[in-house]
């Protein structure tokens, strides 16, 4: 079946100054909507690499809805399992700077509890049939354990993202039950009550060679921007990426395409450096691309040989 990904869909409405961006200012620019949410745009990551993976959320019943999952078959991502709610959607408000960051955002959390009722009937053949799991670990606790559970019982590994780490830091018990847990500088020094952001990639190496053995995490990825990515095991193991240099246009997503190229990595038999070269690569693309359309892949460009 592919790697299954649980998570939320958002629609992202993203403003961009066409002049030098003023803080507290009228700022002529562009305004775009485009579909997203960490789950969704790991999923249509994970397609862009002709893996079919299957996405297991909640739209609502409006346009976008309908077109979030015709984009998502378009991109061959199996929906067979995204059913519809009123408030199934949510909404990300986000400003840019000049050099395409966010400086700004608000959002609204849509309700997954239709997932539920998914996993209720279909959560067997779903995870059973999986060839590994990811879970936005920020959801629902009762709804994660039931993941975790199902994951257990078929033996399939569960690969953590983040989409809030406020709320992630709740969740350390079930982290612990991960394959591999990734997050930016900035959110890693909210799980460990710590201040990365000045940190060198060096620096950050020795401190999450220390953490990850800590807290119990079994795999830990911390991502900075353009000084790359550091990696770190409970036995100890640990090492750099450095990032791809590319003229950056829109760097949102690229965390979740970094994601989506571990998951991909890892669940292919990929070492947990050749899954974040992988993750490196595709986060690359996204950032040099319009709207973070990220190009397609083959799996062989990647040194991955399966059949979905």
């Amino acid at each position: 079946m592919g790697i299954v990904v649980f998570g939320a869909v958002f629609v992202d409405i993203k403003g961009y100054p066409l002049a030098q961006y003023i803080p507290g200012g009228r700022n002529v620019g562009r305004v775009v909507q485009v579909h997203g949410g960490v789950s969704r745009n790991v999923a249509e990551d994970i397609a862009n690499v002709e893996l079919r993976p299957v996405f297991v959320s909640v739209v609502d019943d409006s346009g976008t809805g309908k077109d979030v999952i015709a984009k998502l078959k378009k991109h061959k991502v199996n929906t067979d399992y995204i059913t519809v709610s009123r408030d199934g959607l949510g909404t990300w408000l986000a400003i840019f700077n000049n050099d395409g960051d966010v400086i700004a955002s608000i959002s609204r959390r849509p309700d997954l509890s239709r997932i539920k009722t998914v996993l209720d009937e279909h959560g067997d053949e779903i995870i059973g049939n999986a060839d590994s799991v990811v879970v936005e670990i920020d959801m629902d606790p009762s709804l994660l354990q039931q993941i975790f559970d199902l994951a257990e019982k078929y033996g399939k590994t569960v690969y953590a993202v983040v989409s809030n780490m406020s709320i992630a830091v709740e969740r350390r018990d079930l982290l612990k039950r991960t394959g591999c847990m990734v997050c930016n500088n900035e959110e890693a020094g909210i799980f460990f009550s710590g201040e990365y952001m000045d940190k060198t990639p060096e620096e950050m190496r020795k401190i999450l060679v220390r953490k990850v053995k800590q807290a119990k995490i079994p795999r830990m990825i911390v991502t900075m921007g353009a000084a790359g990515a550091v990696y770190a095991d409970m036995e100890g193991n640990s090492g750099i990426i450095p990032a791809m240099k590319v003229d950056a246009i829109d760097t949102t997503g690229c965390g979740d395409a970094f994601f989506a190229g571990v998951a991909i990595g890892l669940t292919y038999g990929k070492t947990l450096e050749e899954a974040c070269v992988i993750g490196t690569r595709l986060a690359g693309a996204v950032i040099a691309t319009k709207e973070n359309v990220c190009p397609r892949f083959l799996p062989e460009e990647f040194g991955i040989d399966v059949k979905i």
